[in-house]
């Protein structure tokens, strides 16, 4: 069916120079004419809605420790009230599309812009202005010093153009990308279970590894840890301080530049081996500060976070010089084989022992005293060479398969972006293709696959620190 799209019979001239020629009866309307800025306040008794970068207008789960990093206030009365079908912007974020028609009736903050929508169905508006078509244009009416924050400025936003079809082809447009979308977020699913399948197994295999050995023979003693259980009668089970040294990271706020020196913070540190493509950079004159005091990583060295992504553990397996950022720390050792303690960090037990230690903490965080008191099950170096070749070797196959797995969702929602971005910009004619389309059973499941998990984090970051009482749209 998708192979079977065509241009539309006869285009015009829009007169706008991105979106070239538009299909003959499409229309183009500015900003300006479709939202009218709106301000209704003091209805704390509405939900708290997030606007986020990957799924527009959400409610907010105020349950949801993950969700709830960033400060709420306890007097709501000053957010904003946004109903159902009007659109909500981030302005701080509408660079990277943290905007949409809300779903439901709710409040969001009041340094937010709300709107009430003229000139297109609501849902065929939220399906355009999110797609890839029409983001990059809001980046363009941002300014300011630093990206993760830039500013949208209003009167530039109210003079983007948008492309209005017909009512009838605005229908035919939401009901083909909404059904191409429900079959695409299917499979993605599909492979999603499936990758965590092979994670739980991946798992399974670590623990057993770093738990009980190679040997199925060996006698065995009681650890005297509850969730580590029985281990081989000659390994140690001692605190990471007895057999590796722990040094912080340098708590400064460096100045990031275009070309420098690596750092790895939080995001680096997710891989089991520390990952420098996407790593902010700063000047040598900040990374010789960052190094002082033996802090300068080096091959065989491991990062740990401790701060957001608790646990997360990452090899150095690069002569690249590069420093720790933000909320991680250094664990050496020129005795141990580094590579058996990150598959021991990487172990169910070690998530265990985590998620006792920060039973009843508010945030995800633990200082660095508390990682140098987890407890490692420690073999002798000969047993922790074999048990990281037999787990190079057993789990590679899976990491294979999994990389695969993801680098199938990752095009298919490359085009899934381009689809959209063709379609509600008239390059692709879809009406003959919605008409043929079986109507959707009532009630049918709706699949949500996951994101990244990077991506939330960037949404969520900051969601409701800029707090300005003042109607700036206005």
């Amino acid at each position: 069916m998708i192979g079977e799209l065509r241009p539309y019979p006869a285009y015009r001239d829009s007169g706008v120079e991105w979106l070239g020629d538009v299909p003959q009866q499409w229309g183009v309307l500015s900003l300006r004419r479709m939202l009218r800025a709106v301000t209704e306040r003091n209805r704390p008794d509405l939900p708290l809605l997030s606007v986020v970068r990957e799924k527009g207008v959400i409610v907010r789960d105020t349950s949801d420790r993950e969700e709830n990093r960033n400060y709420i206030p306890d007097d709501l009365s000053n957010y904003r009230a946004v109903r159902h079908g009007q659109f909500a912007m981030n302005k701080m974020k509408a660079w990277q599309g943290s905007y949409g028609i809300a779903p439901t009736d709710g409040i969001v903050s009041p340094a937010y812009f709300v709107f009430d929508l003229q000139g297109a169905d609501g849902a065929f508006f939220h399906r355009a202005i999110r797609s890839q078509a029409y983001v990059p244009l809001f980046a363009q009416a941002s300014d300011g010093v630093r990206i993760g924050q830039w500013d949208l400025s209003p009167s530039r936003m109210r003079e983007i153009p948008f492309l209005v079809p017909p009512p009838a082809d605005q229908e035919a447009i939401v009901r083909y990308l909404e059904h191409v979308d429900r079959r695409i977020r299917r499979y993605i699913s599909a492979k999603q279970r499936l990758i965590a399948l092979l994670e739980e197994q991946k798992k399974a295999i670590i623990h057993h590894a770093v738990t009980r050995g190679l040997d199925p023979k060996v006698p065995l003693k009681p650890s005297g840890v509850e969730w580590l259980g029985d281990v081989p009668e000659h390994w140690d089970v001692a605190p990471l301080r007895r057999h590796w040294s722990v040094t912080d990271c340098k708590h400064l706020t460096v100045p990031f530049v275009e070309q420098g020196i690596p750092l790895a913070s939080v995001r680096e540190v997710q891989p089991f081996e520390v990952s420098l493509g996407s790593a902010k950079r700063t000047t040598q004159e900040w990374y010789e500060d960052l190094i002082q005091g033996g802090r300068q990583p080096r091959k065989g060295d491991l990062l740990y976070c401790r701060n957001v992504s608790v646990g997360a553990a990452a090899l150095v397996d690069t002569n690249e010089r590069f420093a720790m950022g933000q909320d991680v720390c250094l664990i050496r050792s020129n005795e141990q084989n580094q590579r058996y303690l990150n598959y021991f960090m990487h172990s169910p037990a070690m998530r265990i022992q985590l998620a006792a230690l920060m039973v009843g903490s508010t945030f995800d965080r633990i200082n660095v005293a508390d990682v140098k008191a987890l407890l490692v099950a420690v073999p002798p170096r000969h047993d922790q060479d074999a048990i990281t070749a037999y787990l190079d070797q057993a789990l590679h196959g899976i990491d294979c398969a999994t990389d695969s797995m993801r680098t199938e969702i990752a095009l298919l929602r490359e085009y899934r972006t381009r689809l959209i971005a063709d379609v509600v910009t008239g390059k692709l004619d879809v009406r003959e293709a919605a008409a043929r389309l079986p109507d959707e059973p009532e009630g049918a499941e709706q699949v949500d696959e996951l994101e990244d998990q990077s991506d939330l984090d960037a949404d969520l970051e900051g969601e409701d620190l800029d707090l300005d009482p003042e109607d700036q749209e206005e």
